[in-house]
């Protein structure tokens, strides 16, 4: 359907944004530079720049067409919004109905999105959702295989068939993206992995991840790869893992003890890194992002943490992985399960960064250098300072069960659970 082209096209295609590299902001009193490192979000998000229509940020036109693919996931939303903010006109993949991922819309200005029905196993309609866009975002991913009802001729006359396997979801639908954005002659490609991919990882989902990644990289060599760390935010499934096991099931356990490490990332600090590559594509191709925490945990520690802001009192108990996969093959059909296999392989593995920052800031191979969010501006967000906001609703009967008093400012509080203070009367103050 789509011609072949090669990389040459670029030198000859003329850019959508000529101040991409260098843009010029109309804000009186600072340079360019200071004005893009005011705001913590996207690069220009609040400022108007020259080659732009409209008052600057949400308002405005920014002259570029972004297609995000898995835009209803955890992290989707937080780079929709970035973008959205940002002026730029979004192409929203959605396999549901219309209402699915109404809670985007807003996230853009009037006229601002499209949203695109697609199958991920039919390539015209991936095609439609594409359509003229100057960058792709490609942001699908499950960390457990789909599973459905289905009808067999024998006894007990029902299976469970698997819907979307790890192979589809992490390999193929992305190659297929990949494959369309050369065929269609698509500027740029935002590819997002995991740091936990590896071909020697017992996870199948955190092989399949790096085979997505080889996959992506054969069809359209110059994609921008983002690898982030596990993420936590109000809707992980991390850090509310625990709170939720601890309210559901008898015991948490921890695999092998929990002693494998973890650096977990914000996910407001990957979607910002996200939104300054869409916002200066071509200075990122081919390139790869590696987007991690200030501070690596064990999930042992990430327990305690989690259980010292909301209060829980579980039991917690070391179990070995070949008795935690064992519980999780009968758990794993949940609706969305707390537990599958492929889970306690990936947990009791560590899920960290190949180095330290100072080691990667000491990196001196040119192109192949691989980029940190450091590169962007960004400084990981601790958990720490947020966690607490949206861990305490796990409290049993709230703040005001507690009347001894809190600890300190709220980053104090996520890291002590603190007590509120109380008058005679019980009334907090």
């Amino acid at each position: 359907m789509f011609a072949g082209v090669t990389r040459s096209r670029l030198a000859a295609s003329v850019s959508r944004r000529a101040t991409a590299t260098s843009p010029h902001v109309s804000q009186v009193g600072a340079t360019a530079t200071q004005r893009r490192t005011q705001f913590v979000g996207s690069a220009n998000l609040p400022y108007r720049r020259d080659d732009e229509a409209g008052p600057g940020g949400r308002a405005s036109n920014a002259g570029v067409k972004v297609a995000v693919f898995g835009a209803g996931g955890f992290l989707g939303r937080y780079v929709c919004c970035d973008l959205g903010t940002n002026g730029v006109l979004g192409y929203i993949g959605q396999r549901g109905d219309e209402f699915e991922l109404r809670h985007l819309r807003p996230m853009f200005d009037l006229g601002r999105s499209r949203f695109v029905f697609y199958s991920p196993r039919d390539r015209d309609s991936m095609a439609e959702v594409i359509a003229d866009a100057d960058v792709v975002v490609n942001l699908i991913g499950k960390y457990y295989e789909t599973k459905a009802l289905a009808n067999q001729d024998k006894f007990p006359f029902l299976e469970y068939k698997t819907n979307y396997t790890f192979q589809e979801c992490n390999v193929d639908i992305p190659r297929t993206i990949a494959e369309l954005c050369t065929e269609m002659q698509v500027d740029n490609l935002i590819h997002v992995s995991s740091l936990a991919a590896s071909p020697d990882s017992q996870s199948e989902w955190a092989r399949t991840k790096y085979a997505g990644e080889q996959a992506v990289r054969e069809a359209y060599p110059w994609a921008t790869v983002v690898r982030p760390a596990q993420l936590f935010g109000p809707e992980d499934r991390l850090l509310n893992w625990f709170a939720n096991v601890a309210g559901r099931f008898p015991v948490v356990p921890l695999v092998d003890g929990g002693h494998a490490l973890t650096q977990p990332v914000h996910m407001a600090d990957v979607a910002h890194t996200i939104a300054k590559i869409v916002d200066e594509p071509e200075k990122y191709e081919g390139r790869t992002v590696d987007c991690f925490g200030p501070q690596d945990f064990t999930y042992k520690e990430l327990a305690e943490f989690v259980y010292d802001i909301t209060g829980q009192e579980p039991v917690v108990a070391d179990v070995p992985k070949s008795a935690a996969i064992a519980s999780a093959k009968v758990l794993q059909y949940q609706g969305a399960p707390s537990f599958t296999p492929d889970l306690m392989q990936l947990w009791s593995e560590d899920y960290v960064p190949p180095m330290t920052q100072e080691e990667y800031d000491a990196q001196t191979n040119g192109n192949d250098k691989i980029l940190t969010m450091k590169e962007f501006g960004i400084e990981a967000t601790p958990m720490e300072k947020v966690a607490f906001s949206y861990l305490h609703r796990f409290r049993s009967g709230g703040h005001f069960q507690l009347v001894e008093g809190y600890q300190g400012n709220l980053s104090t509080q996520a890291g002590h659970s603190g007590k509120m203070f109380a008058d005679d009367s019980g009334s907090g103050r």
